[in-house]
């Protein structure tokens, strides 16, 4: 495990997918994760199919995909906090901790004397991290919402899908992601100010702010000209040639808006006298005639394989891609040189394939990981460790359900 946060402690109340993955991301950089779940049920997306991890039997487990590729280097304890003993242990808890993340509904924490206003008053250094949908004021700030809400409120549905299609959601919960990423840039933020003696502060994270922050390149525009942005399927808005074309035997993804790239795709496909007509001099104007252009050089890519026209493409130095499948991802050999797939062993599963984190620090490297932990791996030997308690203690907490 990297050890660029080692000695930090990260109390993540979080579910689904934004607090989690910010959580996963401090964890990855050294900081010690602990994961607080509700007792016999946990995370959310534990249950959250269709993928699940299958035992040695070949059975599945209540670990899903989801759950599992958010959640690793983490520390799993299970508490009650609608009890008295189980919020006496959150307390706890935050006072031993740098950092406290959460996901709650707002004011949801506040009716267990778990919000930041409580807890700075025991632990002043806290930086305590909320992350809801709408944040913390405004006319919509008490309303749940999960991703694909977002985004379809900040526009990112709008200019989804192809032209004459209806609006499309990514495929991926990319706000949730986003928003666990400006956590963890926020939350380190924080710290630093904190350490230069600043003290600890509250984070008042949205998912519809960061969706609407993400869509900033095409609202300006309609903030800058009065222009709706429009649906453009995979053509880029400021760029031509820039998006998937046809071929012969499938697709390639061709980015050749650049003037150097567009002049050696012209010549790639035998079509030199497009390089000096006026109406494509320039990228803007390739832009404003787009449609034109892209005729003309799908009558001449559609006749060309795949495989034949990548390679003739990358050697010349155009920017072009192929359009993978997830087993095709795996199987990249950039992919496999960068091993970005990897397995780690899981105490009930065997093992379970996870994708490592894309950050490449020199000096403290993200090379070293612990599986997701199973619902309440942790909880006695946090308890014990971190918080002192007895194992008869443990035992009556466990007896009366507040863990």
């Amino acid at each position: 495990m990297s050890q660029s946060l080692a000695g930090l402690r990260v109390l993540e109340m979080g579910r689904i997918v934004s607090a989690p993955w910010s959580g996963q991301t401090l964890g990855d950089l050294g900081a010690d994760v602990i994961k607080i779940e509700r007792p016999g049920v946990g995370d959310d997306m534990r249950s959250y199919g269709p993928s699940y991890a299958v035992d040695a039997d070949g059975r599945e487990t209540p670990e899903s995909g989801h759950y599992l590729c958010s959640n690793r280097n983490k520390r799993s304890v299970t508490v009650d906090i609608t009890t008295a003993q189980g919020q006496e242990i959150i307390r706890k808890l935050a006072a031993e901790s740098d950092v406290l993340i959460e996901n709650y509904k707002v004011g949801d924490l506040a009716r267990y004397g778990l919000d930041y206003d409580s807890l700075a008053k025991i632990n002043p250094q806290l930086v305590y991290c909320s992350i809801t949908g709408f944040g913390q004021s405004g006319p919509y700030a008490k309303r749940p919402g999960y991703d694909a809400a977002f985004q379809g409120m900040s526009g990112m549905m709008a200019v989804t899908g192809e032209p004459d299609g209806g609006p499309q959601r990514v495929g991926v919960f990319i706000i949730d992601e986003m928003t666990g990423l400006y956590a963890t840039v926020a939350i380190l933020a924080a710290l630093r100010h904190r350490d230069a003696g600043g003290g600890g502060q509250y984070i008042d994270l949205a998912l519809l702010d960061v969706g609407v922050a993400a869509m900033a390149p095409r609202t300006i525009e309609w903030t800058l000209q009065g222009k709706i942005p429009e649906r453009l399927g995979t053509k880029s808005p400021g760029s031509c040639p820039a998006q998937v074309f046809k071929c012969a035997d499938g697709y390639l993804n061709i980015q050749a808006g650049a003037e150097v790239h567009y002049r050696k795709l012209c010549d790639a496909l035998g079509l030199e006298e497009l390089k000096e007509d006026p109406r494509f001099a320039v990228r803007k104007d390739r832009v404003l005639h787009q449609d034109l252009l892209v005729s003309l050089l799908e009558e001449k890519i559609k006749q060309r394989g795949t495989r034949e026209l990548f390679d003739d493409l990358v050697a010349r130095g155009v920017v072009v891609a192929p359009i993978y499948q997830a087993n095709e991802v795996v199987e990249d050999p950039q992919v496999r040189h960068r091993e970005l797939f990897f397995e780690v062993p899981h105490p009930t599963v065997g093992k379970v394939p996870l994708v490592k984190s894309p950050m490449r620090l020199s000096k403290t490297p993200v090379d070293t990981f612990s599986a997701p932990p199973t619902i309440g791996q942790h909880t006695r030997q946090v308890l014990t460790q971190v918080l002192g308690y007895s194992d008869e203690q443990v035992q009556s907490l466990a007896d009366s359900g507040a863990i």
